[in-house]
């Protein structure tokens, strides 16, 4: 029996424990983390509405009674966060409202104290252009204000506001009415006219109705019985004028080119001597 000598024990690659191998891994691919956020760039100009709810009280002429500043801040800042600037306008609330105040006070005693719109325009004119601090790089303000009075000036202010405003809409109605008024007399006159010149006119009134075919009646007849009253008149002024020798003239051959006009628009030729 042959034996063949064994060659050496075959030896398989080393494998590095779970842990170990995660770990060796790691080190060729490691996972991307997050990248750190940058801080949002600060822009160079900021600015920031302070609309104060809280009314600053300046006396009105007189001193019964107070006018009620409503003021608005605008903060501006160069190279400063929104949120820096805000609690700065915030802290320095107190301030600002003193240098309006400051700047009120006087000009309010000048005007009576239903007079607050006169005040608003001359108070913003006062402050207009202007800023605090007024030199320096550091954040400012300007400020707009809007006044009211006093809650006693305005209950007694309500009823001459309440009857001016009707007055206004009285008259108001009033200027329409006679607006519509004059338009329908024009455009009746214009009808009757028209069917006064239209000989069967007094019988295709009736066709509109009773009334105004009544209406209609009366106005052609007192226009009748008007023509021939006037044109008697016309012809004794022509006859005086003749009577007294003057002869005929532009005058009277006036007169008379009338009484032929108005005879032959209203049929009364045959009357005519």
């Amino acid at each position: 029996m042959t034996t063949h000598p064994t060659g050496p024990p075959a030896t398989t690659p080393f494998v590095p424990p779970q842990p170990e191998r995660r770990r060796w891994w790691h080190t060729f691919l490691a996972p991307a983390g997050p990248l750190p956020l940058a801080p949002p760039p600060v822009p160079s100009t900021v600015t920031f509405r302070h609309d104060v709810p809280q009314p600053i009280l300046v006396p009105a002429r007189g001193d019964a009674f107070d006018f009620r500043l409503h003021a608005v801040y605008t903060w501006t800042a160069q190279n400063m966060a929104y949120e820096e600037l805000r609690l700065r306008a915030e802290r320095y609330l107190a301030w600002a409202g003193g240098i309006v105040r400051e700047r009120a006070v006087e000009l309010a005693r000048q005007y009576e104290p239903h007079r607050s719109h006169d005040l608003e325009r001359a108070l913003n004119d006062r402050l207009a252009g202007q800023r605090w601090p007024r030199e320096g790089s550091q954040p400012h303000f300007r400020v707009q204000v809007r006044v009211s009075p006093d809650e006693r000036v305005r209950e007694r202010l309500r009823p001459y506001w309440e009857e001016r405003i009707k007055l206004e809409c009285d008259h108001e109605l009033q200027k329409i009415r006679a607006q519509q008024a004059d338009e329908l007399t024009r455009r009746w006159c214009a009808v009757l006219q028209s069917l006064e010149d239209d000989p069967v006119t007094a019988h295709a009134a009736r066709l509109t109705g009773e009334q105004f075919a009544e209406v209609f009646r009366r106005y052609v007849q007192e226009r009748r019985e008007t023509v021939p009253e006037l044109v008697e008149l016309l012809r004794e002024a022509v006859r005086g004028h003749g009577d007294l020798g003057m002869g005929p003239s532009e005058y009277t051959e006036a007169w008379d080119a009338a009484i032929r006009t108005y005879e032959r628009r209203h049929g009364l030729g045959e009357r005519v001597n």
